[in-house]
């Protein structure tokens, strides 16, 4: 409740010609901010009656944009809370059309206290409430860039990408618009955690590359980000679009001094990764990184064995389902299975004899889904079967031309029909 100073300072305020208002008003603000011993409520009262009061647009316009300027200074977050919705509301009843950047100040300030408090959802909220289609204000791309892009922020930090994705999606509409170089890497940050939080693991990690090369960026947070890289390449599915982000990493002079090099080199050489540093690895990754797939692995222990699989047939032209599924740590059937799925989608080239449970491999796959049997990859034998009859045919062919050379009569009657 507010104080009896307070109170009657606004009984008299309001009985008082409208032409000392505004003086009055500006005065009272001065007192309230300076000595009142229960902010909040005197605030509120202030502005309760400063918003019911007969005054014109013209008239209030100023008194309110005062009381802003003292609303910003408020040290206590939970109290610029409070305060601040109280004043949002206010001006929703009495047309917020005609002091919208009034109100996109106080929506401001309010969000910045909610991240005081890290109360990340309710600053998006309150940022997402601002009128950035106005028609007051004359709003450029990076006005409406600056504060999308501080609601994905919040989304991202309350853990919810799908959220922080649709307003990511409003800033790619006018993000070639956007001059300031400071939004232009928030957008990248924003879209590489997007990416790396819903496993778009490649993707992310060609986000964290290029943000890990942009010379605005702190140098540790180029390691930073060139890190992030390496751990999302890592995550990523095995085939030729990894092995090629790899070798764009492992190429990087910067990269042998991050700390995960040594997974990092092994991936790129093909070389097989064993339980052990898998495991350390796994203690650097933060949880939605070891989510858990369908068949209860994480997806670091698909990627690994995704690359171990790999690995084996740099190895091995052919092994059986048993020694595979040794090699990988896993049974038969499953080693069998993982291998069918790689061949399938192009990320390997092989083929499998399930007669004989043998898996032979033909090297890297072209990284294209196959979507029918007849795009099937077929297997050396096959193709030395056809490079024999071609053989036969071709020297069958030599044969008769000899034939009909040496004897053109007897060719000539054999031919006759």
């Amino acid at each position: 409740m507010a104080s009896s100073q307070v109170n009657s300072a606004l009984q008299e305020i309001q009985a008082a010609p409208v032409g000392d208002k505004p003086v009055r008003y500006t005065q009272l603000i001065q007192q309230i901010t300076e000595s009142s011993k229960n902010l909040s409520a005197d605030l509120n009262a202030y502005t309760r009656t400063l918003l019911d009061d007969n005054l014109g647009v013209v008239v209030l316009r100023p008194l309110v944009s005062n009381f802003v300027e003292h609303f910003r200074n408020i040290k206590d977050p939970e109290m610029k809370i409070e305060v601040g919705e109280h004043v949002i509301a206010l001006l929703q009843t009495k047309g917020v059309g005609q002091y919208e950047e009034q109100d996109t100040l106080i929506k401001e300030a309010v969000a910045d206290a909610c991240e005081e408090t890290e109360d990340w959802r309710k600053s998006a909220r309150v940022l997402g409430s601002i009128n950035l289609e106005s028609t007051q204000r004359s709003l450029t791309s990076d006005d409406k860039a600056k504060v999308w892009i501080r609601i994905v922020r919040c989304y991202l930090e309350e853990d919810d990408p799908t959220s922080a994705l649709t307003h990511l999606n409003k800033v790619k509409n006018i993000i070639y618009n956007v001059q300031d170089k400071e939004t232009r890497i928030h957008f990248q940050v924003s879209q590489a955690r997007i990416h790396d939080s819903q496993r778009n693991f490649l993707d992310a990690a060609k986000a964290y590359y290029a943000l890990s090369l942009e010379s605005m960026v702190e140098e540790d947070g180029r390691v930073q980000a060139l890190s992030s890289s390496i751990v999302c390449a890592v995550l990523s599915p095995a085939g030729p679009p990894r092995s090629k982000m790899l070798a764009t990493l492992y190429k990087d002079d910067r990269a042998s001094s991050v700390e995960h090099f040594s997974i990092l080199e092994k991936m790129f050489f093909d070389r097989l990764i064993p339980p052990h540093e898998t495991k350390a690895f796994a203690e650097t990754l933060q949880p939605h990184q070891l989510a858990r797939t369908a068949d209860g692995s994480t997806v670091l222990d698909q990627a690994v064995l995704q690359h171990n699989l790999v690995g084996a047939s740099k190895l091995y032209s052919n092994i059986g389902f048993d020694q595979l599924g040794e090699l990988l740590g896993i049974d038969a059937e499953k080693a069998e299975d993982y291998a069918a799925k790689m061949f399938e989608q192009g990320r390997l080239s092989g083929y499998i004899d399930q007669i004989d449970r043998l898996i032979f491999f033909e090297g890297e796959g072209s990284g294209e889904r196959k979507t029918g049997q007849s795009e099937r990859v077929v297997g050396k034998e096959l193709r030395k079967w056809d490079t024999n009859v071609q053989g036969l045919a071709e020297e069958v062919e030599k044969v008769t031309t000899m034939i009909q050379t040496q004897y053109p009569d007897f060719y000539a009657a054999q031919t006759v029909h």
